[in-house]
């Protein structure tokens, strides 16, 4: 078995964290914009583009996991730890479906149908509902703060097991 995640699975896992990031960083910046401003629809549209574009990659990366075996945790990683890492990676492959497409429902419920980069318009499943928008609102930003939260964690982890554990966990999926 491989000691190191394949070019394809670290190639995905990098572009996808810095797209969320670069997400969560426009979201945070565009609400704080007041009124309707050139800028801050511009933001919502990179936003929207960029959610899609996770959407569709941690399509991919879900096959391709589906597909290839992660490398074996290290020897004498104890058990919790074994289970803590692969509840965590599941809660961040459901969040990288969930946040995307609640903030699709939440635009689509708003009645601002998502156009990916401007040129194809996704497809309108629901129809604008005024008594809707401020739940998917709240289910969206709630999912982006267990994001955060999850992420954190998975940094936090990444870091122990390079500079405490020095057991090479970080490097099996540094370029």
């Amino acid at each position: 078995m491989a000691q190191r995640y394949s070019l394809l699975a670290i190639m995905l896992h990098w572009l996808i964290a810095l797209l969320i990031v670069a997400a969560f960083a426009l979201g945070v910046t565009m609400v704080d914009i007041p009124g309707i401003t050139p800028t801050k629809l511009k933001y919502f549209s990179w936003h929207k583009w960029i959610g899609v574009t996770v959407l569709g990659l941690a399509g991919l990366r879900l096959l391709w996991r589906l597909t290839h075996a992660a490398p074996p945790h290290p020897l004498g990683m104890p058990d919790w730890q074994k289970t803590a890492a692969q509840g965590l990676h599941g809660l961040l492959y459901l969040l990288m479906f969930a946040v995307p497409v609640s903030g699709y429902f939440y635009s689509l419920a708003a009645g601002v149908p998502v156009v990916y980069l401007g040129v194809l318009p996704l497809p309108v499943l629901i129809a604008p509902d005024p008594a809707l928008k401020p739940l998917l609102k709240l289910v969206h930003y709630a999912l982006n703060m267990a994001m955060l939260a999850a992420v954190a964690l998975h940094v936090a982890a990444a870091l122990k097991h390079q500079f405490i554990d020095r057991d090479g966990v970080l490097k099996r999926m540094l370029p």
